[in-house]
């Protein structure tokens, strides 16, 4: 099961790698509907808890194995604390 810490940690990967490395690692294409807000920063809901799950268990979610929208990542997401907002980017 992911965890908050585990979605922290792929938050900062994606800070470290920068968000066309973080997407080019783990598969992912940049969010157009949502986004995460930690401290302020932007980040992609599903591209993040897909990476927070991979780093929790060790097996990789290619984009297509589960839903990023509002009944899956973005629900996820919120019900462990963190921001999810509408993008503004269409």
């Amino acid at each position: 099961m992911v965890g908050h810490d585990d979605v922290l940690r792929a938050v900062a990967e994606f800070d470290a790698l920068g968000a066309a490395g973080f997407y080019a690692r783990h598969g992912f294409a940049p969010a157009t509907t949502y986004e995460m807000v930690v401290d302020g920063r932007k980040y992609p809901p599903k591209a993040v808890l897909g990476t927070a799950f991979e780093l929790a268990t060790g097996t990789r979610l290619a984009s297509g194995d589960f839903e990023g929208g509002r009944s899956g990542a973005v629900r996820v997401l919120q019900k462990l604390g963190f921001d999810i907002r509408h993008s503004r980017v269409r």
